[in-house]
Protein backbone atom coordinates (compact mmCIF):
# COMPACT_ATOMS: atom_id res chain seq x y z
CA UNK A 1 0.00 0.00 0.00
CA UNK A 2 1.48 3.43 -0.73
CA UNK A 3 2.48 5.00 1.93
CA UNK A 4 3.43 9.07 1.54
CA UNK A 5 6.11 10.96 3.97
CA UNK A 6 6.82 14.70 3.11
CA UNK A 7 10.15 16.46 4.83
CA UNK A 8 11.91 19.69 3.92
CA UNK A 9 9.63 22.46 6.13
CA UNK A 10 11.24 25.17 8.23
CA UNK A 11 11.38 28.76 9.36
CA UNK A 12 12.64 31.03 5.96
CA UNK A 13 12.18 34.77 5.77
CA UNK A 14 10.27 36.47 3.37
CA UNK A 15 12.24 36.39 -0.16
CA UNK A 16 13.53 33.12 1.03
CA UNK A 17 13.29 29.30 -0.60
CA UNK A 18 12.68 25.88 0.95
CA UNK A 19 12.34 22.44 -1.47
CA UNK A 20 10.18 20.17 -0.18
CA UNK A 21 10.05 16.28 -0.59
CA UNK A 22 7.50 13.47 -0.64
CA UNK A 23 9.02 9.88 -0.60
CA UNK A 24 6.93 6.83 -1.70
CA UNK A 25 6.69 3.58 -0.40
CA UNK A 26 5.15 0.86 -0.78
CA UNK A 27 4.24 0.90 -4.77
CA UNK A 28 6.01 2.90 -7.76
CA UNK A 29 5.28 6.61 -7.77
CA UNK A 30 5.11 7.17 -11.33
CA UNK A 31 2.18 4.98 -11.26
CA UNK A 32 0.22 7.69 -9.49
CA UNK A 33 -0.56 11.87 -10.16
CA UNK A 34 0.90 13.32 -7.06
CA UNK A 35 -0.88 16.69 -5.64
CA UNK A 36 1.26 19.08 -3.55
CA UNK A 37 -0.99 21.02 -0.70
CA UNK A 38 -1.39 23.48 1.91
CA UNK A 39 -3.07 24.80 4.56
CA UNK A 40 -2.96 28.04 6.94
CA UNK A 41 -4.37 28.08 10.05
CA UNK A 42 -8.49 28.08 10.09
CA UNK A 43 -8.41 27.70 6.06
CA UNK A 44 -9.60 24.91 3.94
CA UNK A 45 -6.57 23.09 2.14
CA UNK A 46 -5.67 24.66 -1.26
CA UNK A 47 -4.00 22.53 -3.94
CA UNK A 48 -0.82 24.07 -4.95
CA UNK A 49 0.14 21.76 -8.26
CA UNK A 50 -0.61 18.52 -9.81
CA UNK A 51 1.88 16.42 -11.43
CA UNK A 52 1.58 13.56 -14.03
CA UNK A 53 1.79 12.14 -17.37
CA UNK A 54 4.27 14.53 -18.05
CA UNK A 55 2.60 17.91 -17.60
CA UNK A 56 2.40 19.70 -13.79
CA UNK A 57 -0.22 22.22 -12.91
CA UNK A 58 -0.32 25.32 -10.22
CA UNK A 59 -2.42 27.23 -8.45
CA UNK A 60 -2.53 30.61 -9.51
CA UNK A 61 -1.07 31.69 -6.54
CA UNK A 62 2.36 30.17 -7.01
CA UNK A 63 2.87 29.98 -10.88
CA UNK A 64 6.16 31.11 -11.73
CA UNK A 65 7.63 30.90 -7.64
CA UNK A 66 6.64 26.92 -7.20
CA UNK A 67 8.23 24.02 -9.27
CA UNK A 68 6.96 20.43 -9.07
CA UNK A 69 9.47 17.47 -10.22
CA UNK A 70 9.84 14.35 -9.80
CA UNK A 71 12.64 11.84 -9.32
CA UNK A 72 10.89 8.19 -10.28
CA UNK A 73 14.17 6.79 -9.55
CA UNK A 74 14.19 7.72 -5.81
CA UNK A 75 10.06 7.78 -5.60
CA UNK A 76 10.38 11.15 -4.64
CA UNK A 77 8.16 14.36 -6.08
CA UNK A 78 9.77 17.72 -5.06
CA UNK A 79 8.31 20.75 -4.35
CA UNK A 80 10.76 23.71 -5.02
CA UNK A 81 8.56 27.03 -3.38
CA UNK A 82 11.33 30.26 -4.24
CA UNK A 83 10.22 33.53 -3.36
CA UNK A 84 8.14 33.05 -0.48
CA UNK A 85 5.82 35.15 1.38
CA UNK A 86 4.00 35.60 4.74
CA UNK A 87 0.74 33.83 3.05
CA UNK A 88 2.70 30.96 1.88
CA UNK A 89 2.81 29.95 5.88
CA UNK A 90 0.94 26.52 6.21
CA UNK A 91 0.64 22.97 6.74
CA UNK A 92 2.06 21.42 3.29
CA UNK A 93 0.65 18.08 2.38
CA UNK A 94 1.77 15.54 -0.55
CA UNK A 95 -1.13 13.61 -2.26
CA UNK A 96 -1.57 10.40 -4.47
CA UNK A 97 -4.26 9.96 -7.04
CA UNK A 98 -4.01 6.77 -9.43
CA UNK A 99 -5.45 8.75 -12.23
CA UNK A 100 -4.27 12.11 -14.25
CA UNK A 101 -4.70 15.23 -13.12
CA UNK A 102 -5.99 15.87 -16.47
CA UNK A 103 -4.38 19.34 -16.67
CA UNK A 104 -5.88 20.71 -13.62
CA UNK A 105 -5.11 21.26 -9.96
CA UNK A 106 -7.76 19.00 -8.45
CA UNK A 107 -9.72 19.52 -4.82
CA UNK A 108 -8.49 17.62 -1.96
CA UNK A 109 -11.41 15.11 -2.05
CA UNK A 110 -10.31 13.88 -5.73
CA UNK A 111 -7.21 12.11 -3.56
CA UNK A 112 -6.74 8.72 -2.17
CA UNK A 113 -3.68 8.93 -0.17
CA UNK A 114 -2.10 11.71 1.90
CA UNK A 115 0.81 11.97 3.85
CA UNK A 116 1.27 13.73 7.13
CA UNK A 117 2.17 16.91 6.37
CA UNK A 118 5.34 19.32 6.80
CA UNK A 119 4.97 22.55 8.37
CA UNK A 120 6.39 26.08 6.53
CA UNK A 121 6.54 29.11 8.17
CA UNK A 122 7.72 32.43 5.98
CA UNK A 123 8.14 35.37 8.65
CA UNK A 124 11.09 37.62 9.27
Amino acid sequence: QLQLVESGGGLVQPGGSLRLSCVASGAPLDYYAIGWFRQAPGKDRQGVSCISDGRTNYADSVKGRFTTSRDNAKNTVYLQMNSLQPEDTGIYYCAARARYCSGYVLPSYEYERWGQGTQVTVSS
